[in-house]
């Protein structure tokens, strides 16, 4: 099976190398950055600026291949995959909620962008709390780690893919 996406458009951020980037939206809270949205796309943008927040998904371009144990920037144990949030996986797709600041044309203006510039884009989504907040009584390994997402960084165990290697 193939599966195939496009990109809808490219983000356009500070964040100009993998290494010392914000690992979450939380570490990134008032850097601002756009999504430059594809002409053939924009009329889709139509009723967006109505929402104060939305799920950005991309593609994570600059990683190569994948591991099924990672250790997280979080943690210095070994997770799997599937449990962490790290770039690393099988079908390398990010997921951000970010706050809107508004809609111009075909540009999406965005805050707390932990987004690497350039990144392609492959959908992006309302965010709604009656459909997204759920309350969690369980996180895991992440338990009292979570919060140092704000200050924690990127280190070159994800970076990009080193000379030679095709980018996915």
């Amino acid at each position: 099976m193939t599966i195939a996406y496009r990109p809808i458009g490219f983000i356009r951020s500070p964040h100009h190398t993998v290494t010392g980037m914000p690992i979450q939206p939380s570490g990134a809270r008032g850097v601002r950055g756009v999504l430059e949205v594809l002409p053939e796309f924009a009329a889709g943008l139509k009723d967006l600026e109505g929402f104060s927040h939305v799920f950005l998904v991309y593609h994570l371009h600059k990683i190569c291949g994948h591991s099924l144990l990672v250790t997280p920037f979080l943690d210095t144990d070994e997770h799997g995959i599937f449990a962490t949030r790290s770039p690393r996986r099988p079908n390398p797709i990010g997921l951000s909620a970010l706050k809107l600041v508004g809609v111009q044309d075909n540009v999406v203006e965005l805050e707390n962008v932990d987004i690497l510039d350039g990144t392609p884009v492959l959908d992006v989504k309302p965010y709604v709390a009656d459909f997204d907040v759920w309350p969690a009584t369980r996180f895991g390994w992440f338990e009292g780690k979570s919060t140092k997402a704000e200050t924690v960084r990127s280190d070159a165990r994800f970076a990009a893919c080193s000379a030679g290697q095709p980018q996915p």
